[in-house]
C-alpha cells in the first residue's frame, strides 16, 4: 500500500541579511577574558546568609567594606588550606563562615562570643582590624 500524495519536507534558504545580524551581535560580546575575572572576582565573594544578616542587625553590628575584603581574602586563603567551617575574630565581632561554600553562617559581638562554645570548626582566622 504504497501512498502517492507524500511530499518531502524542505527547508528554507538561509539569508545573508540573517547571518551579518548575528555576527554584528557577536562582535558586541565582552571577550572571555573578561567573563574570567568577573566569575573570580564573584567567587572571591562571601555570602552573608539570612540567619547571619538578622543577627547583624539584631546586634546593631556593621562591616565596612574594607574589612569585608580582608575576611574574604582570608576565608578564601583557608579553604585552599581545605579548611570547611571557620571561626573569624575580629577585635569587635566573631562569625562563624563556611570556607568551602563562602558564607556567613551567624555573627555576633566578641563580649557576647566570650560565653559562647563554637564546635565543629577546623580552622580559626584572627584579625585585629
Amino acid at each position: 500500500m504504497a501512498r502517492s500524495d507524500i511530499r518531502p519536507i524542505t527547508s528554507q534558504p538561509v539569508t545573508t541579511n540573517v547571518l551579518k545580524g548575528i555576527q554584528h551581535k557577536q562582535s558586541h560580546q565582552k571577550p572571555f577574558s573578561a567573563h574570567l575575572q568577573s566569575a573570580i572576582a564573584e567567587t572571591a565573594k562571601l555570602t552573608v546568609s539570612k540567619h547571619a544578616k538578622e543577627r547583624m542587625i539584631q546586634r546593631n553590628i556593621h562591616i565596612g567594606d574594607e574589612r569585608w575584603k580582608v575576611i574574604e581574602e582570608k576565608v578564601l586563603e583557608a579553604g585552599k588550606m581545605g579548611i570547611k567551617e571557620s571561626l573569624v575574630l575580629l577585635s569587635d565581632v566573631a562569625m562563624i563562615v563556611n570556607a568551602k561554600n563562602k558564607t556567613v553562617i551567624t555573627v555576633m559581638g566578641r563580649e557576647e562570643a566570650n560565653t559562647q562554645i563554637f564546635t565543629n570548626i577546623n580552622g580559626t582566622i584572627l584579625l585585629d582590624n
